[in-house]
């Protein structure tokens, strides 16, 4: 599991914003929901997710409400954990 929690952070330090992070396989960039709507999560072996959050203040939003992942370039690790 070390060595893809390493591949999956070097991945999330290459991209340039957040939007660059895939929502495809092997990411799976997906925004939580709930209490935790401010987190993302990528995947990495199963069940186990990285959970991070936008490293912004204020954090970059949309006219619609959403976070505007193009303005996102700064996060901040919160844990490795299965949330299911």
């Amino acid at each position: 599991m070390a060595k893809v929690i390493v591949q999956r952070m070097l991945g999330l330090k290459r991209v340039r914003s957040l939007a660059d992070v895939p929502f495809t396989p092997p990411y799976r960039r997906h925004q939580l929901k709930g209490f935790r709507n401010r987190q993302f999560a990528i995947d990495l072996i199963h069940p186990y997710r990285l959970v991070f959050e936008v490293n912004h203040e204020p954090v970059p939003y949309k006219a619609d409400g959403g976070i505007d992942m193009e303005s996102v370039t700064a996060i901040r690790i919160i844990e490795i954990t299965d949330y299911h």
